[in-house]
């Protein structure tokens, strides 16, 4: 399992290991990540210990609604627990039984147009803890569910960590799938032809714009586990968070990126780059890139690289 490090220069700038714990009570991770919902998991917050009924006999510890409008439970363990799958499946059941209260619960506390636009076909489970067994990783890859599995640490100074340990198939990735199913074509070290894999979601890519898209997604695909959601009106490529939106705009041969970028650490050029901030538009991500050409897309790729690595 992927383990975070983290390192501050001391007095005499050598760099010291920060030695990381876990909370002494639950709720006090829950309660910061709930805090924060947004910006750290890309989720919009909906409600604290919310009982399931007396068939599910349960409480989830925080329902919310990802960026995509996909349907999320959260649970939070303060170290480790095998029994943190068994209970993912049991919530995610109680999901898909319960869509009449869970549409009157976004309807009430993010309005309608959030109601409306509940996305029922891709419902998600986040755990978060301290660690997950070994056995855990091989279980979610069995599960047709979309769990994520997510450690935290926390570290002197108030410093929390979050890192993206496993998903199941569900979740990421298409593209991942894809150069599996590449390297799996291998015999005896020499990579055999090629079969050509339509990109996730390339039925909603107008024809004018398929070969531009198709280097697009070998570029936002690049950074290991990336997941491809194709959605009404966009497709995100996302990790925990969507790191990247791609629209269409046939009748001007373009394609706009919105990428989870901060724009004031970008020089902004007018035609390419635009800050939006404060401005609606479809998908998510505050920094719009304008494609019309390979070399556009080649001037995007290091503000691509930069979102990843962020993400």
């Amino acid at each position: 399992m992927a383990e975070l490090m983290l390192f501050q220069q001391d007095a005499d700038g050598r760099d010291v290991e920060l030695s990381g714990s876990t909370v002494a009570l639950e709720v006090e991770l829950q309660r910061r990540v709930e805090a924060g919902l947004e910006q750290m998991l890309g989720i919009r917050f909906l409600a604290s210990e919310y009982p399931t009924g007396p068939w599910h006999r349960g409480r989830i510890d925080t329902l919310g609604l990802d960026e995509n409008g996909a349907p999320v439970v959260i649970e939070f363990k303060k170290g480790s627990d095998s029994g943190v799958l068994s209970q993912a499946v049991s919530y995610l059941s109680w999901l898909e039984s319960a869509h009449h209260e869970f549409e009157a619960l976004v309807r009430k506390v993010l309005g309608v147009e959030a109601a409306e636009s509940i996305d029922w076909r891709r419902p998600r489970m986040v755990c978060v803890a301290a660690g997950f067994s070994h056995h855990d990783r091989v279980a979610v890859q069995r599960l047709p569910e979309r769990i994520d599995l997510v450690s935290y640490r926390i570290f002197e100074g108030g410093l929390l960590s979050l890192l993206h340990v496993d998903s199941s198939p569900g979740g990421p990735s298409a593209a991942s799938s894809r150069r599996s199913r590449e390297r799996e074509a291998a015999v005896g070290g020499v990579p055999a032809t090629p079969v050509a894999s339509p990109p996730a979601g390339a039925g909603l890519v107008p024809e004018c714009l398929r070969d531009l898209y198709a280097e697009l997604d070998e570029a936002l695909t690049a950074w290991g586990e990336v997941e491809v959601v194709p959605l009404k009106h966009y497709i995100a490529y996302r990790r925990l968070v969507n790191v990247a939106s791609v629209i269409f705009r046939p009748k001007h041969g373009a394609i706009l990126v919105y990428l989870r970028l901060d724009p004031d650490s970008v020089v902004l050029e007018e035609g390419f780059t635009r800050d939006m901030r404060g401005i609606g538009h479809l998908g998510t991500g505050d920094l719009e890139v304008r494609l019309v050409s390979a070399a556009d897309l080649e001037k995007a790729a290091p503000l691509v690289r930069r979102a990843f690595e962020a993400a």
